[in-house]
C-alpha cells in the first residue's frame, strides 16, 4: 500500500521510502502506487455455445438461470436447485465457469451472481448427494460486451504495455514480510498473445512490485487505466491487487494515482497525501465500491477500467472503476502531489500483496493507458 516507498525504493528515495513506512493503518500489509503469471489453463476464455442447446439440467439436476445458449450481460444470475441426485439426498452443491474452481455451497440451491468477461463461456453446476453421488449440468453461454468509458477524439492510448522490456520487480517495504517475483511474456493464457506472467512469493504478508515506464507527458490531465487480469486459483493466497499510475507534472511534482483491490476491507480504495507535496502522507481510502479479488472467477479474463483527471496543483478526482463492464462510480478528489524531485516520466505499477506466505500467479493482457 505504501506507494511512495516503493517509488521511492524504484528511484532510489530511501529517504521517503523510510518516512512513509507504516502509513498503512489498520489495513495490514498494504502498498500503495508505485509501480502481473506460471503454467496455466488454457488460451482461449472459454468453448464456443453448442449450435444446438442440450438441455441445461438433467434428472436431478435444474437449472433455471441461465438457459443453455443464452446470450448475458455481466453480471448474471445463476439459479439452480437439486433435492435428489441418484436417488440420494443431496447435501452440497456448486458452480464454476470455464476451468475454474467451483465454488461450494451447503444445501440444495444455488442463488449467486457471476461476472464474466465477454466472449464464449461454459458454465458448470454441480450437485453432490450424501453418500458420494454427482449430478452436473454444462451450458454454453455467450456474455455480451458491455459498454465503459468512452475516449474523446484526442486521447493519447499507449497500448500493449505489458508486453515493453523494461518491466522490474522490487520488494515494497512498506509492506513488510519478504517477497520475490519473476516475469515473462507468454502466448498462453492471452488474449493478444503477449500476456506477461507475475511469479510472485512471499512471506509475512509482503508485497512485490512490478514497474515500466511508458512515456513522458507533464501536461495530461484525464486518464483511463485499460487492462485484462488473469487470475488462478492461488488468488486465495492475495491479500490486495494494485494498478498505479504516476505523472511528473509541469511544476515538476509526481502526481500519484494509486488504486487497489482491498482483499481485506473488501472495497476498491485510493490513495491521497495527507499531508503537504514537499512533507507528504501517503495512505489509503476505502471507497464505498466493493471488490476482493479472491471472489472474483478464476482461470478467466476480468477487464478493468478505471478513469481519474487532475487539477493543475495535483488534486486527483477518481471518478470510476468497472469490472468486467460493471461500473462502480468512486467520484472522490484528494490531493495527491509529491516533491520527489523526479525527472519528466509516467510509470505505472502492478503490485501484489501476499495474504501471510505463499505464492501466486497472475497475468496482465492488453495493457492500455490513455491520456488526454
Amino acid at each position: 500500500m505504501h506507494d511512495l516507498k516503493r517509488f521511492a525504493l524504484v528511484l532510489s528515495f530511501g529517504a521517503i521510502a523510510a518516512m512513509l513506512a507504516g502509513c498503512n493503518g489498520a489495513t495490514p500489509a498494504q502498498s500503495s502506487t508505485s509501480t502481473a503469471p506460471s503454467s496455466t489453463p488454457s488460451p482461449s476464455p472459454a468453448p464456443a455455445p453448442s449450435p444446438s442447446p442440450a438441455p441445461a439440467s438433467n434428472s436431478d439436476l435444474t437449472v433455471t438461470s441461465p438457459a443453455n445458449g443464452a446470450s448475458v450481460s455481466s453480471p448474471f444470475a445463476v439459479t439452480a436447485s437439486s433435492t435428489t441426485c441418484s436417488s440420494q439426498t443431496v447435501a452440497t452443491m456448486a458452480y464454476s465457469l470455464d476451468s475454474g474452481a467451483d465454488t461450494v455451497i451447503s444445501g440444495t440451491s444455488i442463488n449467486a451472481q457471476l461476472t464474466a468477461a465477454a466472449g464464449a463461456h461454459t458454465l458448470h453446476v454441480k450437485a453432490w448427494g450424501n453418500s458420494g453421488a454427482e449430478c452436473d449440468a454444462s451450458l454454453s453461454l455467450s456474455v455480451t460486451a458491455p459498454s465503459g468509458p468512452s475516449l474523446p477524439s484526442n486521447a493519447v492510448s499507449v497500448t500493449a504495455i505489458q508486453a515493453l522490456t523494461s518491466w522490474q520487480a522490487t520488494h515494497d517495504p512498506g509492506t513488510g514480510g519478504t517477497s520475490s517475483g519473476t516475469m515473462q511474456v507468454l502466448s498462453s493464457p492471452s488474449l493478444s498473445g503477449q500476456a506477461r506472467q507475475f511469479d510472485t512469493s512471499f512471506t509475512g504478508s509482503g508485497g512485490e512490485l512490478y514497474h515500466v515506464t511508458f512515456g513522458s507527458d507533464p501536461n495530461a490531465t484525464n486518464f483511463l487505466y485499460d487492462a485484462q487480469i488473469y487470475l488462478t486459483a492461488s488468488t486465495s493466497s492475495i491479500a490486495n491487487l494494485e494498478i498505479d499510475m504516476n505523472q511528473v507534472i509541469a511544476n515538476g511534482d509526481t502526481v500519484i494515482y494509486g488504486f487497489q483491490c482491498d482483499g481485506y476491507s473488501g472495497t476498491w480504495d485510493y490513495t491521497k497525501n495527507a499531508g503537504s507535496p514537499s512533507s507528504p502522507d501517503d495512505v489509503w481510502v476505502h471507497s464505498s465500491a466493493p471488490c476482493n479479488m479472491r471472489k472474483w472467477t478464476q482461470n478467466t479474463w476480468h477487464h478493468i477500467q478505471v478513469t481519474y483527471s487532475r487539477d493543475a496543483s495535483g488534486n486527483v478526482t477518481y471518478h470510476s472503476v468497472w469490472l468486467d463492464g460493471v461500473e462502480n462510480p468512486i467520484n472522490a478528489t484528494v490531493p495527491s502531489a509529491f516533491s520527489l524531485g523526479w525527472a519528466s516520466v509516467l510509470l505505472t505499477n502492478f503490485q501484489i500483496d501476499g495474504l501471510g506466505s505463499g505464492s501466486d500467479s497472475t497475468y496482465i493482457d492488453e495493457l492500455t493507458i490513455s491520456r488526454w
